[in-house]
């Protein structure tokens, strides 16, 4: 009774996969040419968000407390402490706040770190921004597309009545627009998902590149908004041995 069951579901599960893979050829067919470059598009654009997803989670984009806590820590004058926590972790702020930590550890110039930090800040974004440009073309081309597939359809339309003459035939031009109007439809099915994709993507990068500028930032710099004898690691010692012997 169960195999039956079993049969019968996986049977109708394959009829209207069926069913679906026709009406896709048939959309194809009545959209033309215009149509199977729109889905060509998608099917790029979602194998570019899939890449850019499993990137964005190879690096921990979103771990965005391991910075704090790798910051919190060489504040507190644990350097080792700081470069353990961010060893840790694959996020970019944190491996920038490593690299800052290790320059400041070393006694090099904070120029020559600062360098350094901001050169390994716009390999990682400009990683992170990458196939960001296709994606932008995809989003800004397919209304444009599916436009001017409305338009060629139009102009079928109207040329099969003129050929017509005075035995005009409604269903024709009502099936030749209804052709035309569904390149703009998919067009447009391709471009906003792209858009809102793309956005959402862009955001994540500027957020990350603006976490990683207040890091590394506090780095070489002191918070003056809170205590005053909150400073940054050793500045009592380097104030006490900047003080004239005697005093």
């Amino acid at each position: 009774m169960n195999e039956e069951v079993g049969a019968a579901v996986l049977e109708g599960t394959d009829e209207r996969a069926v069913d679906a893979v026709q009406r896709a050829l048939e959309l194809i067919q009545a959209g033309g040419p215009v149509v199977a470059i729109l889905l060509a598009m998608s099917v790029l654009a979602a194998a570019i968000v899939i890449v850019k997803l499993l990137q964005f989670r190879a690096v921990r984009v979103g771990e965005r407390l391991i910075a704090r806590r790798v910051l919190q820590a060489w504040l507190s004058g644990n350097a080792r402490e700081a470069l353990m926590l961010a060893e840790r972790s694959r996020n970019p702020a944190a491996q920038a706040l490593a690299r800052a930590i290790r320059g400041r550890r070393r006694g090099l110039p904070d120029a020559m770190v600062r360098e350094e930090v901001l050169r390994y800040g716009g390999e990682v974004l400009e990683s992170l921004r990458g196939w960001f440009r296709p994606l932008e073309v995809i989003a800004s081309l397919a209304p444009l597309l599916g436009l001017f597939g409305t338009v060629l359809g139009m102009i079928e339309a109207f040329r099969q009545m003129e050929m017509a003459g005075s035995q005009v035939n409604p269903s024709i031009l009502s099936g030749g627009i209804w052709e035309a109007l569904l390149t703009t439809a998919v067009g447009l099915g391709v471009a906003i998902p792209v858009v809102a994709v793309l956005n959402w993507l862009e955001r994540r990068v500027d957020r990350l590149a603006h976490e990683m500028d207040n890091v590394v930032t506090r780095v070489f710099t002191e918070d003056l908004s809170g205590d005053a004898n909150t400073h940054e690691p050793n500045a009592h010692a380097r104030f006490e041995s900047a003080a004239p012997a005697g005093k």
